[in-house]
């Protein structure tokens, strides 16, 4: 693991080379759509190529370019949240150091900024490629660019859908120590966050850059409880480890890695789930806190 000098020293060129490989080209892609709008009718074959369900030549490229660009997306979003995540509970001889050097307080406040400006990355780019597939149906007059978004979903590269993003909030929370608004800055405007706890039950709503509003329940599927040590499968339902354990067969002092590769989620019954599990280890503090 690097050191947090390491981490929060990185090179410049080397983050914007990483954003760079993960965003799509939105640009490109809304040319080539502007030129199906434009030129659609200007000749039999092109009339022919793009009607309604019917390949389109010059387009459908992009949903190959989109794949390959939302598991890039979805990699660097679950590498970098784990990396904060590993600093912020860093203990012992390291943590010690930070401290002696004065350096604790300010390396809180810059893992706080990452943290914020990672959000602004997964957000920015999920309204983008919105954006870009609700112009190709109505350039093209069908429901092709929906379905690949529910193919995304499915093969769990919804970057909005995913158990990071909820672990990244929680990371932010917890730094901020605030349960009401986070200030990333005056361009996307605050990061809106409504952690209710009550018996009805527990939800934590989020209303990302003043556009997007996702909501997580905080309760269990399986024990009706708050979530206690809470692990998430690669479907995004969230769990108890003790009944995530249970559901699969394998002993809570074993782990999740243990379960069987036929184990399947107790909610939407996907199989193949327990491969990668998240420890949501900021949501559990998150919520022992509160």
């Amino acid at each position: 693991m690097k050191t947090l000098a390491d981490y929060l020293t990185e090179d410049e060129e080397d983050v914007v080379d990483m954003n760079t490989r993960c965003n799509f080209d939105f640009k490109r892609i809304k040319n080539d759509l502007n030129f199906c709008r434009l030129h659609r009718h200007d000749d039999e074959d092109d009339r022919n190529q793009i009607v309604p369900h019917q390949y389109c030549h010059r387009c459908d490229w992009m949903f190959d370019e989109l794949t390959l660009a939302a598991s890039k997306m979805a990699d660097h979003m679950s590498l970098s949240v784990e990396q904060l995540v590993r600093l912020h509970f860093t203990s012992g001889l390291s943590r010690l150091l930070w401290c002696l050097f004065q350096c604790f307080a300010d390396d809180q406040e810059q893992l706080l900024n990452k943290g914020l400006k990672l959000i602004q990355f997964a957000v920015m780019n999920a309204i983008a490629l919105r954006k870009i597939l609700k112009k190709y149906d109505k350039v093209h007059e069908c429901a092709n660019g929906m379905n690949f978004k529910s193919k995304l979903q499915a093969k769990h590269l919804d970057i909005l859908q995913s158990p990071w993003l909820i672990e990244l909030v929680a990371f932010c929370i917890n730094l901020n120590d605030s349960d009401s608004s986070l200030t990333s800055d005056e361009l996307f405007g605050p990061l809106s966050i409504d952690l209710n706890l009550t018996s009805e039950g527990s939800v934590l709503t989020l209303v990302l850059l003043g556009s997007e509003k996702l909501d997580c329940s905080l309760i269990c599927p399986i024990c009706l409880d708050l979530v206690f040590q809470p692990y998430a499968l690669s479907c995004g339902h969230i769990f108890c480890k003790s009944c995530a354990c249970l559901a699969a067969r394998v002993l809570i002092i074993e782990g999740l890695k243990y379960a069987s590769s036929d184990s399947k989620c107790p909610v939407c019954r996907e199989s193949g789930v327990y491969d990668k599990p998240v420890c949501m280890s900021e949501l559990g503090l998150l919520l022992q806190q509160r």
